[in-house]
């Protein structure tokens, strides 16, 4: 199994996905194009979970995987240098931390959409309409409702939209970077194996070795 080409593909996915929660996070602070003040903002949008944690903590894996995707099999990723279990043993450090950073956007994301964005309800005053509601009369699933929010327009679709895509973006690079994980052991272990078993391999030709040097010097051939 080659871990090195299975870390190349995970970084050549995850990179494009990170870049997308980047801007589908920036994009929330600008709900329909509109700049607003900063109390006029969802709050949810400054937990940073698109630009934080899909992003930066994603994207740092992304790139270590796309380096070590350059160095081959298993065989020859680990067990060969301490320089490249290191290199693995951060790879799999750096994809814990990518998982995570993916399940908090999942997290984040799922309660945008659950508790509705911050708007106007025509009275100038900004409020959260649909924090009280039950998951069975959440306005995701009453549409009528949405005519409640008057400002910033179109504000509604744009926060399910936007949430929606990063909370996807999330589930997918959770799994990859649980699949990266795991193929970071894998190659380790193989590695670790495969170096074992060179050495093993190593010690018993020498040992044949020797014995056969011993034997022919304790019986010389007589002619």
């Amino acid at each position: 199994m080659c871990t090195g080409k299975c870390s190349k593909c995970i970084g050549i996915t995850l990179f494009p996905l990170a870049v997308c929660a980047i801007v589908s996070n920036i994009l929330l602070y600008f709900p329909n194009g509109q700049v607003l003040q900063r109390s006029e903002i969802t709050d949810l949008v400054w937990f940073f979970h698109g630009i934080l944690g899909a992003g930066i903590l994603v994207i740092l894996p992304a790139f270590m995987m796309l380096g070590a995707g350059g160095a081959g099999c298993c065989a020859n990723r680990c067990g060969v240098s301490g320089h490249l279990c290191v290199e693995m043993a951060l790879e799999m450090i750096l994809s814990v931390l990518g998982f995570a950073g993916g399940a908090y956007c999942v997290v984040i994301s799922s309660l945008g959409l659950i508790w509705g964005p911050l708007c106007d309800t025509g009275n100038g005053e900004y409020l959260y309409p649909f924090r009280n509601d039950t998951l069975k009369d959440n306005y995701l699933f009453n549409q009528t409702t949405w005519s409640i929010c008057k400002q910033p327009e179109n504000i509604i679709l744009w926060n399910i939209i936007l949430f929606s895509i990063l909370l996807a973006i999330g589930v997918i690079e959770a799994i990859l970077c649980f699949i990266q994980v795991i193929n970071g052991l894998t190659g380790f272990i193989c590695g670790t194996c495969m170096r074992r078993r060179k050495v093993s391999i190593q010690m018993k030709k020498h040992i044949f070795q020797i014995s056969f040097i011993t034997i022919a010097f304790r019986y010389p051939l007589e002619y």
